[in-house]
């Protein structure tokens, strides 16, 4: 019993957190959808948009740590935009990264870049991604 009611509380306050860092309620999405259709990189990810949002709607979030879902979304607000409830679900991804990289999880290692790589990548893009992806 004490681990259900322990369970119970950690997805509630998973929910709030994503909620306070997000600014948005994933609880009001209704699953229809509209986002993934919109996504120009849901090809790319691991599990749609409709999917994370059930997720995250559900608390789940030790197993959306382990996706890359957010890391892949390009945050063009396509989604956001037709969303029929008004969520901004690039501002949930973004949230999502956000936990990730608070636990100090870089998505990827500036270290690891060769200097092959780092000398003909433009400069800002370099920037923008270690904004994006490193804590």
């Amino acid at each position: 019993m004490t681990l259900m009611i322990t369970a119970q509380t950690q997805s509630l306050h998973s929910i709030e957190k994503l909620k306070e860092l997000s600014g948005q309620s994933v609880k009001v999405c209704m699953q229809c959808a509209t986002c993934t259709g919109m996504c120009p990189m849901a090809q790319e990810m691991d599990f749609s948009p409709r999917m994370v949002m059930h997720m995250a709607q559900f608390g789940l979030i030790e197993k959306l740590a382990g996706i890359n879902t957010y890391w892949k979304c390009a945050s063009c607000h396509a989604c956001s935009v037709k969303c029929p409830r008004g969520i901004d679900i690039a501002k949930v991804m973004e949230a999502l990264r956000q936990q990730a990289l608070r636990k100090s999880h870089n998505y990827i290692e500036p270290s690891e870049l060769s200097p092959e790589l780092i000398a003909e990548m433009p400069q800002i893009a370099l920037v923008a991604a270690f904004r994006k992806f490193t804590s």
